[in-house]
């Protein structure tokens, strides 16, 4: 029995065909030669460098039909009584329930991982395990719509027992008030002691400004959260339009990181312990710890260089922990005559102490590159090579940044929604050749060789022409996710804005164009942005526009919890990755454990690839269709929903 959105998308997309035998044949002919003439043409493409293309504007969106090789499909199961549930994955055990590959700490130490490394990232230990599907824990309920579901959560969605709420004493989780079931976060509460207002106010003051609604002003624009409790400083932060990106370690129950995603707030596995982050140099304006647990004079001063080479010129280190307020203890300005290490390592890598009150420290990075070279006993810079590619690479004992063009101090930028030709002349020419011709006639493409930076005409064609795409997409899925969308049974009637899409992941960002045009449609969801590896290396442009984004092989899971995200978004993914060697069922299975129950999948590529799609989204169990834009290319959308399989 079909559901209520696959009805309505029948209804819009035009009624099926009827099956007969001559029909069958002759759509099995023109199944095979549509299927072997994408397959020979995705063969054929250009290198795993050429940047993905955009999806078509579609017209007359709701009155586009199936291409006949879909149905040829379904045909085929209906006159040969093939069960397509034995193709499908089986479930996954309870003890899957918040299952994150990569992270096994007893293999990690049979494997020979010590001092510390056995709780970081390991993906080339993963052994090949039998394929499931991640099913949600027992008392898993939807989340409620933004902007209620950002500070009360359904205390079933995440696992964190009373006794670990309980026995917490940090100031995030003071301000959580655990419900019957569910919990509170009461952010905005002004009379609370210590309330996260007071606590930006605060750091607002110490770096000169007169409030926190200053930050966007003085150039703070993008924070790094490390340890973020559960939320609460990066909740306030968004409501006073800052990107703040959470990273804290994996954890079994109790997840620091499962709990803010749960909020919709942008978060990711991280770790301060042997390797870099997944982010170019010079990618914060803001790092903040606040009791998150690091020894920042371990490791000979690593992790404070790591903190160096994410934050952008100009960018502040804010550390608050009670070692900073405790008479001669680790950041204790002087003992004796003697410098802690840390202050000795600020001082050598041309960091100035702004301000210190109470357990808050605050330091900024320098804006001027030939600091380094003049100071004492300074550490050695880097390679100019080392900031092309950041994954996951071993720390290092040297200085990054210093000889990129991105070197533009925080105060000096513009508005990040609106780059100038000259921000983004920095970040490389793309080469005319990725396949964009088709849909920019009218844009002119400046040979490489003549330039060094984005055109500007081409950047901002690609912002509009996602803006065109968004619209069809939400076209498409307004009556399935706002008002009119069937009410589950037991459910209350919805609230405004009736919107269940508030956290997407774009697999394949590129320009990062798609969340450029959720933002110009003021729509409340925010985007991870990711860049796969082995693709032309967008994000610092994606981080300078003041998005969210990470590098990433998806050949590899992703660092992230089950049921993270509302909308899974990939445009020309399968097709780069069909190069890559990568198993495609492990690829959506990976997907199926990121996507929240009622999620949504959005693909876009050539019919070889979304063919082979489909197939996999039956084999996940989720409801798939394929909608042909009817306007003489090979591109294709596919669009699924993702079921809600209850125990």
């Amino acid at each position: 029995m079909r559901s209520y959105w696959f009805n309505k998308l029948s209804f819009i997309f035009g009624h099926r065909l009827r099956h007969n035998r001559v029909l069958l044949c002759f759509l099995s002919v023109v199944a095979i030669v549509a299927v072997l003439s994408s397959l020979s043409s995705s063969s054929n493409e250009s290198n795993s460098f050429a940047a993905p293309r955009l999806p078509d504007a579609y017209t007359n969106y709701r009155k586009l039909k199936e291409q006949a090789v879909v149905d040829y499909f379904d045909l085929r199961f209906l006159t040969t009584g093939t069960n397509t549930r034995q193709t499908e994955l089986p479930f996954c055990g309870k003890e899957s329930e918040t299952f994150v590959p990569c992270y096994n700490v007893s293999a990690n130490l049979l494997a020979g991982f010590k001092d510390g490394e056995e709780f970081d990232r390991h993906c080339e230990l993963l052994r090949v395990v039998e394929r499931c599907l991640v099913r949600p824990p027992k008392d898993y309920k939807i989340p409620l719509r933004w902007p209620a579901g950002r500070d009360v959560i359904w205390s079933g969605n995440v696992k964190i027992t009373k006794d670990e709420f309980l026995s917490s004493g940090s100031m995030t989780k003071r301000m959580m008030l655990l419900e019957e079931n569910q919990i509170a976060f009461h952010n905005d509460d002004g009379l609370m002691f210590d309330s996260v207002k007071d606590y930006a106010r605060q750091l607002a003051e110490m770096i000169g400004l007169g409030s926190d609604s200053d930050f966007l002003q003085a150039g703070v624009q993008t924070v790094l959260d490390i340890g973020c409790g559960f939320g609460s400083f990066a909740a306030h932060l968004n409501s006073i339009k800052l990107m703040s990106v959470c990273i804290a370690a994996y954890e079994m129950t109790g997840s620091q990181v499962q709990l803010a995603l749960e909020r919709g707030l942008p978060a990711m596995i991280g770790n301060f312990i042997s390797k870099q982050l997944p982010y170019p140099s010079l990618s914060f304006d803001m790092v903040h710890c606040a009791q998150c647990g690091i020894e920042w004079d371990g490791k000979d001063g690593m992790f404070i260089l790591e903190v160096d080479r994410v934050l952008k010129p100009g960018g502040y280190f804010v550390l608050t922990s009670p070692m900073v307020k405790t008479q001669g203890g680790l950041l204790a300005m002087k003992k004796g005559n003697m410098l802690t290490p840390v202050e000795d390592f600020t001082q050598r890598i041309c960091w100035s102490l702004l301000d210190q009150q109470d357990e808050t420290i605050i330091w900024q990075k320098t804006v001027d590159p030939k600091c380094y070279a003049s100071r004492k006993q300074g550490l050695p810079l880097c390679r100019d090579d080392h900031d092309r590619q950041t994954y996951y690479l071993p720390l290092v004992k040297c200085i990054s940044g210093t000889n990129n063009k991105r070197w533009t101090p925080i105060h000096n930028r513009s508005n990040r929604s609106r780059l100038t030709a000259e921000e983004l002349e920095v970040h490389g020419k793309y080469s005319s050749s990725y396949g964009l011709a088709h849909l920019f006639a009218s844009c002119s493409f400046t040979d490489p060789s003549n330039s060094t930076g984005v055109e500007p005409g081409e950047f901002y064609e690609d912002r509009d022409t996602w803006k065109s795409a968004l619209r069809n997409y939400w076209s498409l899925l307004t009556p399935l996710i706002f008002s009119d969308h069937p009410k589950r049974p037991g459910d209350e009637d919805p609230l405004p804005p009736y919107n269940m899409v508030r956290n997407v992941i774009d697999m394949n960002a590129h320009y990062g164009g798609l969340n450029a045009a959720l933002l110009d449609g003021k729509k409340s969801a925010w985007v991870m942005n990711v860049v796969p590896v082995g693709t032309r290396n967008t994000l610092p442009l994606i981080l300078d526009q003041g998005f969210a984004g990470v590098l990433h092989d998806w050949c590899e899971p992703f660092p992230t919890y089950p049921r993270t995200y509302d909308m899974i978004h990939a445009n020309e993914l399968l097709s780069h990755l069909s190069s890559e060697k990568c198993s495609m069922m492990d690829l959506f299975s990976e997907m199926d454990r990121i996507l929240r129950p009622e999620g949504w999948v959005i693909l876009s590529d050539n019919v070889g690839a979304i063919e082979m799609a489909r197939t996999h989204a039956t084999q996940m169990r989720w409801e798939a269709r394929v909608i042909d834009p009817q306007n003489g290319s090979d591109q294709r959308l596919l669009v699924c929903q993702k079921q809600f399989l209850r125990k």
